[in-house]
């Protein structure tokens, strides 16, 4: 967590020796609070001393990265608890569970449908991060060569799910370059395990019941030298899973625990495919940095990565657009204008709808600082002036011969006040932008 200037002073050695370049070691700790200079500058700082610092700057909890050619996945690092108080960095990584002893033509069809799980949202592309194979077969060539085929047909970050080491280590081998997550380290396995990710260059969950059984698996495990950990709190009924979530976050953020300071794992159960979308959807809200679980279904994706796009944004800024004229279709000079705002939900809305019309136009957004119609309007940010500027802007006078601009019908009461100074001939279209289709197809 972030140490004061003050604190830091309390640690130096108060020589004011000048030789880190500051006149004062007050000078020099403000600084290194501000993170502007470096502690090594101190020739006399103590041992201690370099190791509380050093600690105290560490993230609260661990980022780790997962990464697969060119594909990576940040998680862990975040500093809040609600995402009000700032926001939310690392998304959390979403995940396909398969089992090996599904037949070749089953597995074969649900690669395939993963890699159709694909969106595009608000001007921006929702997809998955990773794919998990559960060893389910006694037989390790199964796995591997359904290992092989994921890697030979799939661009996403694989996940290893078995605690077999002779085939981990031959799975492990066949990712390559890739920093690949291993599930998973207990009680009785971890020292195998560890000395396998050390040798094997991956990443590790560890799995225990409780948070007490938890907090001693961790410690263990760091004490071997091993720190690149994701937490598992085992299968138990998802209130108790946020429980312990919850705590974890807690403990990490608010206490300091440096032992429970690492990303988290939750794995959906369910079989039920409503209620696999609600349990993931829980799980990320209540902090999982990753979830995995078995449905494939696109509904069930677009809906959980619609909820994380929403949750990872920054609700002290929403998403907006550009502000300029997008031309829809193959426009000519008597194209129509039509004129929205920068807020992408608002402008992702009406571009559809324009081209479902199949009447070829342009649409101007007016940065109003990513709000929508009403909102903007009642906040003076879309106002005649602020329209008048954007088209001004963007020179649509010399791509359309017309003057005819089209409002929304929400602010049809600034027609008038528009008209006077833009110049242009303002036209009210529909109130909701399901009605522009038709809007337009009658527009003569």
């Amino acid at each position: 967590m972030a140490i004061s200037g003050l604190e830091i002073y309390k640690l130096l050695p108060k020589a004011n020796c000048r030789q880190c370049g500051y006149s004062t070691c007050l000078a020099f700790a403000l600084q290194l609070a501000k993170r502007e200079t470096q502690l090594d500058k101190c020739p006399h700082v103590s041992e201690e001393a370099k190791k509380i610092l050093t600690e105290s700057s560490l993230p609260p909890i661990r980022l780790i990265t997962l990464s697969r050619d060119k594909t990576q996945l940040e998680i862990g690092n975040e500093t809040v608890l609600f995402r009000h108080e700032e926001k939310f960095h690392h998304p959390a990584g979403v995940g396909i569970i398969l089992e090996d002893d599904l037949t070749e033509d089953e597995f074969i069809k649900k690669v395939s449908q993963i890699n159709k799980l694909r969106f595009e949202r608000i001007g921006q592309i929702l997809d998955l991060n990773l794919i998990a194979l559960r060893q389910k077969q006694k037989d390790p060539k199964i796995y591997l060569d359904r290992l092989d085929f994921i890697l030979e047909n799939s661009l996403l970050i694989p996940i290893l799910m078995t605690e077999d080491k002779t085939l981990l280590s031959k799975a492990r081998d066949l990712c390559k370059d890739s920093q690949v997550l291993v599930y998973c380290a207990d009680i009785n396995n971890y020292q195998d395990m560890v000395n396998l990710a050390k040798e094997k260059n991956f990443i590790l969950v560890v799995k225990a019941g409780n948070l007490d059984e938890l907090t001693t698996l961790i410690s263990k495990i760091n004490l071997e030298g091993f720190e690149d950990l994701i937490l598992d709190v085992g299968e138990k009924p998802l209130r108790n899973k946020i429980w312990d979530f919850t705590q974890i976050r807690r403990q990490s953020l608010k206490k300091k625990n440096r032992i429970l300071g690492y990303p988290l794992l939750g794995i959906v159960e369910n079989t039920h495919p409503y209620q696999q979308i609600l349990e993931a959807i829980t799980l990320m809200a209540k902090y999982a940095n990753i979830v995995l679980l078995g449905g494939t279904e696109p509904w069930q994706m677009l809906a959980l990565l619609t909820f994380r796009q929403s949750l990872y944004a920054d609700p002290q800024k929403p998403l907006q657009v550009e502000s300029k004229d997008y031309p829809v279709g193959s426009v000519t000079d008597k194209s129509p204008v039509l004129v929205t705002t920068n807020f992408s939900l608002t402008f992702y809305t009406v571009l559809p709808e324009i081209e479902a019309s199949k009447i070829p136009s342009y649409l101007i957004s007016v940065d109003t600082e990513g709000m929508s119609v009403l909102t903007s309007w009642a906040a003076e940010k879309f106002t005649p002036e602020k329209i008048t500027e954007t088209i001004r802007k963007c020179r649509i006078e010399e791509k359309v011969s017309h003057r005819s601009l089209i409002i929304p019908g929400y602010v049809a009461v600034m027609k008038a006040d528009l008209e006077e100074k833009s110049g242009w001939q303002v036209i009210v279209g529909p109130r909701e932008a399901a009605g522009i289709p038709r809007f337009l197809k009658n527009l003569s």
